[in-house]
């Protein structure tokens, strides 16, 4: 059983309450009000299994808030607040210092307020529960999907999966790569920006393809891709060129980009959106009728995305 046959399993209870939206999406969704309603999302990072043991103490806070605010991105919602769970081995006060000081940069730097939490003693955890706010029924959905639709990807694919394979593999990553596996850019702004363009939203959290997936199965549609459109860095182009294996860019995940679909008559406004902020957004292929992913590019292998169990 993996990690998302749990979920449906154990944990996708049908609820009693109209005004909330649950297990599904990047974010639940909570009617506040009848213009507004809350996305809320969490995630945990453990040392060991979300970032290697010598990571800085600045680089685990960076990354504990970015992974949670690109889920509120990918629903399309404007952060409010933030709760922190920390679980620490042995009080350390110069690395809380530096966490201290990373988490509250990034959080001012997307207007986002900590309001509560709570500390344990144990292996090195840390969760953080986000909070924002979306226009009702405005939030962007994986189910929303249509045929026809174009399929798009933000920035570049796969570079903090390559920095982790070369850890793994004993080989320096470039701070580059580096910076892409442990800060990562959660794409708000972008993510506010695609409200009533977009038709279906995920951030590549897991890895392109298994994320994509995730709309297709939402939304009862397949997709075609084309390997050639996906957006590298020359590192990752490097790599796929003498390996000849796509697998790191199509299932190595960490990316925390926005994986999303437009239908073509917005395709003139999603243009507008990349000049406005100065963003490279890369058509990847369609939404079509059958079932799962097509490829277009002579790559055949099965990529396998990282699973918690």
């Amino acid at each position: 059983m993996n990690e998302f046959e749990l979920i449906e399993k154990y944990f996708n209870w049908t609820g009693s309450n109209p005004d909330v939206i649950g297990v599904g999406d990047d974010c639940a969704l909570i009617t506040i009000d009848s213009n507004s309603q809350l996305a809320t999302s969490v995630d945990t990072l453990i040392e060991g299994v979300h970032f290697p043991k010598n990571t800085s103490a600045a680089d685990i806070a960076h990354k504990a808030l970015a992974v949670n605010l690109s889920d509120l991105a990918a629903m399309g919602a404007t952060p409010e607040y933030f709760t922190l769970a920390l679980t620490l081995p042995e009080f350390d006060e110069s690395w809380l210092k530096e966490f201290s000081n990373a988490l509250k940069t990034l959080a001012n730097q997307y207007n986002i307020t900590l309001v509560g939490g709570d500390t344990t003693k144990g292996q090195l955890s840390i969760s953080i529960n986000v909070t924002g706010v979306v226009k009702k029924n405005k939030a962007l959905l994986r189910s929303s999907a249509q045929v026809g639709d174009v399929i798009f990807v933000s920035n570049t694919i796969g570079d903090a999966a390559l920095a982790l394979w070369k850890i793994q593999q004993n080989i320096k990553p470039s701070e580059q790569l580096l910076s892409q596996f442990n800060r990562p850019d959660p794409q708000v702004q972008l993510g506010c920006a695609l409200v009533g363009i977009a038709n279906a939203c995920i951030d590549i959290s897991d890895g392109l393809e298994q994320d994509l997936t995730h709309i297709l199965k939402r939304s009862n549609v397949g997709a075609r891709i084309n390997l050639s459109d996906i957006p590298l860095g020359i590192e990752m182009q490097t790599h796929i060129e003498k390996s000849q294996d796509w697998c790191l860019a199509l299932a190595g995940g960490d990316d925390y980009e926005l994986c999303f679909s437009v239908a073509p008559e917005n395709l003139s406004k999603l243009k507008k959106i990349e000049e406005d902020l100065d963003i490279k957004l890369s058509a990847i292929g369609l939404i079509t009728q059958d079932e799962g992913i097509e490829r277009m590019g002579g790559f055949d292998k099965k990529c396998l995305s990282y699973q918690h169990f």
